[in-house]
């Protein structure tokens, strides 16, 4: 079975709670991240400051995130660690081929995140016709820009395609 795509590292982590005011005491304030942008959606419930751990194109997104409304769904701040996002060489082909492969996609297709990168979600949970899902984690696949999959490649010998 060949893979044609490859995961190339962790783009992100995402904590909930509901008030990120008191997550940005221990994540900015205490540990010392960068904030570098906000996004709001109503759509997905979410208030969450963007902010950064690293630097260069190896460095991790962290998503505190707090609900619009905390009656509605999604509740973004039900489950604190709430998602892991993995950078991808090929997103589209990432998700052809999951799909073929019976993993089961959240609603709403390949669509740009808030950092601005494509993304999609793997459902949490299976499905009678997608019987693979993240086991109760919810999971980003992120399209990686150019330059992270260069760094990513050069860190691992020039391994893969591209």
């Amino acid at each position: 079975m060949t893979r044609p795509f490859q995961v190339l590292g962790i783009q992100q982590i995402a904590i909930g709670g509901p008030d990120k005011l008191r997550l940005q005491k221990l994540w900015v304030d205490l540990f010392g991240l960068e904030v570098t942008g906000t996004f709001r959606s109503e759509r997905e419930n979410v208030d969450e400051d963007i902010c950064s751990l690293g630097a260069g194109p190896l460095k991790v997104e962290v998503d505190l995130m707090q609900p619009l409304d905390p009656d509605r769904k999604p509740a973004v701040h039900a489950t604190p660690l709430n998602h892991i996002g993995l950078w991808i060489d090929d997103l589209p082909k990432a998700v052809e081929w999951l799909t073929t492969q019976g993993v089961r996609f959240a609603p709403g297709g390949i669509r740009r995140g808030g950092s601005g990168f494509d993304i999609c979600f793997v459902h949490p949970k299976a499905s009678e016709e997608f019987p693979v899902g993240g086991e109760g984690v919810l999971i980003e696949l992120v399209q990686a820009p150019p330059e992270v999959t260069r760094a990513f490649r050069a860190l691992a010998g020039g391994a893969g395609p591209g």
